[in-house]
């Protein structure tokens, strides 16, 4: 694998750069989106659960994981321009698509321990994400941080919901 030097931008077209960065800002709301169909009502569901005293109100949810997602679209889309699709990127979208599974596995289906075990999965695919990010645009890998520790919280939550709800 070539590892670009970061101070190296690939050669993106002007406009083509921004269309691009809207392409990663839809493709995580369709991760979103996806994530959310069907599960309406998930603030009822969530105050019905026994939950950890460190659990936070499920209106903060909203605000985190909408910057969380603004976050990740920006920290893709720079990988993008620095080296276009490859390793870094297939990373990336597989870290999105176990994102929008997470939901529907925790509310939708009400499946707390596989809902734990999926969360852990994406835990490592967003880690692997974040070392391949590190090795061609470490701002980008940076961007990622905030939204791995949170996933940290959510999984140390969900298997505390879990163990509490079984």
């Amino acid at each position: 694998m070539e590892i670009i030097a970061e101070d190296t931008p690939r050669r993106t077209g002007g406009a083509r750069q921004w269309w691009a960065l809207a392409g990663f800002a839809a493709a995580v709301f369709v991760a979103a989106a996806v994530g959310g169909l069907g599960v309406q009502g998930t603030a009822d569901e969530y105050a019905s659960l026994d939950q950890p005293s460190w659990a936070p109100p499920s209106w903060l949810f909203g605000p985190v994981w909408s910057l969380l997602y603004a976050t990740i679209a920006l920290a893709g889309w720079l990988v993008w321009r620095r080296v276009g699709f490859g390793p870094a990127l297939y990373a990336w979208i597989a870290q999105l698509v176990l994102n929008a599974v997470w939901t529907p596995l925790f509310f939708g289906a009400g499946r707390y321990g596989l809902a734990f075990a999926e969360i852990v999965v994406m835990w490592v695919a967003i880690g692997v994400t974040v070392a391949l990010f590190w090795r061609v645009h470490r701002p980008a890998a940076l961007l990622m941080l905030p939204y791995w520790a949170w996933v940290t919280f959510a999984a140390a939550l969900n298997f505390s919901i879990w163990q509490l709800n079984s």
